[in-house]
Formats: C-alpha cells, sequence, structure tokens
C-alpha cells in the first residue's frame, strides 16, 4: 500500500494506524504550499484533491479519514483498533467523526485555512478566533469523553489517532489542552507506533 501524506497533518493519523497494525506501506509526500494535490496524476487518483489517500494493493484509492481508519480497522482485525462491540464501535465512530468534522474542518481549518473562509483579509482574524474557540469548545468536549480512562473506548482505537493530531496542532498552535486531553497526548506520544510517525515525519 502507499499512504500520500503531509507531515503534521490529519494524515499523520493514517500513518500513526499503520505502523499500529505492522504492515508494509510507502509513504509519499503530497507538498500541499506547492500544489501537488492539484497535479493530474494525484488528482486521477484522487478527484477531491484531499489528504489523506490510501492507495490499496488491488490499485483503488480510499480517500477520507474516517473511511481510511474504518477499512484498516476491518481489514487488521488482529490489531483490535475497534472495540468490536455495538456500543464501543458507535463511541469510537461518534468521537472520530466529531474531532474530524468538527474540530479539524470547523476550527483549526479556519486557523491553517483562513482564505478559505473569507475573501477579506480584513476578517481573518476574526476568522481565526473563531476557529480557536471551536477548537477549544471540541477539545474541552473530548476532555468529558476521556474521564476515567486512558483512550476514548478504554483500549486504544482509530478514534484515539484522529483525537491525536488535533491535540497535536493544539500543542503547536498554543492552545491549552484540558487535563484528560494532556494525558492522553502525553500517552500516545510514548506508544512506539507514534514516536516512530512523528521522528519519521520530521518532529522531535
Amino acid at each position: 500500500m502507499r499512504l500520500y501524506m503531509t507531515p503534521g497533518s490529519c494524515s499523520t493519523g493514517i500513518h500513526i494506524l499503520l505502523e499500529e497494525i505492522d504492515n508494509p506501506f510507502e509513504a509519499a509526500i503530497v507538498n500541499l504550499p506547492a500544489g501537488d494535490q492539484f497535479k493530474p496524476d494525484y488528482v486521477a487518483m484522487n478527484p477531491k484533491s484531499t489528504i489523506p489517500t490510501l492507495l490499496r494493493d488491488d490499485g483503488t484509492a480510499l480517500t477520507e479519514f474516517q473511511a481510511i481508519a474504518y477499512w484498516l480497522a476491518r481489514t487488521n482485525p488482529r490489531a483490535k483498533l475497534m472495540p468490536g462491540d455495538p456500543d464501543g464501535d458507535a463511541l469510537v465512530m461518534e468521537v472520530m467523526d466529531y474531532v474530524v468534522g468538527t474540530i479539524h474542518m470547523q476550527g483549526f481549518a479556519r486557523i491553517f485555512t483562513t482564505s478559505a473562509f473569507t475573501a477579506d483579509e480584513a476578517a481573518f482574524d476574526a476568522v481565526k478566533a473563531r476557529g480557536r474557540e471551536i477548537a477549544v469548545k471540541g477539545l474541552g468536549l473530548m476532555d468529558a469523553v476521556l474521564e476515567g480512562k486512558d483512550y476514548v473506548a478504554g483500549a486504544f482505537s482509530i478514534a484515539d489517532a484522529a483525537l491525536f493530531y488535533v491535540e497535536f496542532w493544539a500543542d503547536k498552535t498554543g492552545i491549552d489542552l484540558p487535563a484528560n486531553c494532556l494525558a492522553h497526548y502525553r500517552r500516545m506520544r510514548e506508544r512506539p507506533a507514534v514516536h516512530r510517525v512523528l521522528r519519521e515525519e520530521g518532529y522531535r
């Protein structure tokens, strides 16, 4: 398999899951600022021009964080990336969808890609501030989910890989993580797979 990714982005979560299942894969860097996602070869594979993209062994491409994470969990059951019971699996999907759809796409996206939300440069600071508010509120909600637990569903799951990448962004943008999220972030960084991923993506 080949993972098309950008270091330090949401694709870091998928990179972590691939390391966790310990299956051979190649990493291909997509330089977003340079516009690699709009090059003909990439668009032919992923017309959405988004990351991550997972090119599977059969030559088909899978896109969207949640879909890739779910597929990796279902095709690698021994890795136990989902709890396996209806309530646990539903919690994992609920958290993952909220992290990606709200904390990331509504919160941090306003901070990182402000111009996608307004063409008025005079409004940039207000847009970024709103993004920060959304991210802080979302992390507070995730803090409550983690109360009394090491991981979202008790044991490590695909939801934790999603939560980690927004915790990582919070750390890098000066947003204080609430206590349970901070403990989760530190716990995740101690996992060998996460340590390898951060090293491979150029972080120390």
